[in-house]
């Protein structure tokens, strides 16, 4: 990922890296699709985070997004979920799971 998010340390991209390079696309559009991506895990991680929080809660964590605190953050989120980092592991691994799927489906139908 590009810019260091929060959750970086969460997320592991290496493999479906790999798969998009055996992709035969260009290499600006291999640069879009691992944007499309990162894009696509940053709002599975934030639709996680946000259906786990309270209102007020949200509006924290927000706040903290917005001045990428990451100790504030990871400190608001520990105080207010449960399991919250397991979570956001399973949400991403079912979202690149599902890319990988899309993927392979290209590959064969080649």
């Amino acid at each position: 990922m590009k810019q260091k998010h929060f959750y970086a340390h969460l997320i592991q991209i290496s493999e479906i890296t790999l798969d998009l390079g055996e992709l035969n696309v260009t290499a600006d559009e291999r640069l879009h699709l691992l944007s499309l991506l990162e894009a696509n895990i940053h709002n599975v991680v934030l639709s996680t985070i946000l259906s786990e929080l309270s209102p007020e809660e949200k509006k924290v964590f927000l706040s903290n997004l917005v001045l990428n605190d990451h100790d504030k953050i990871w400190k608001h989120l520990w105080e207010n979920s449960i399991d919250l980092e397991e979570k956001i592991k399973k949400s991403v691994d079912n979202l690149l799971e599902e890319m990988r799927k899309d993927i392979n489906q290209v590959h064969r139908s080649k």
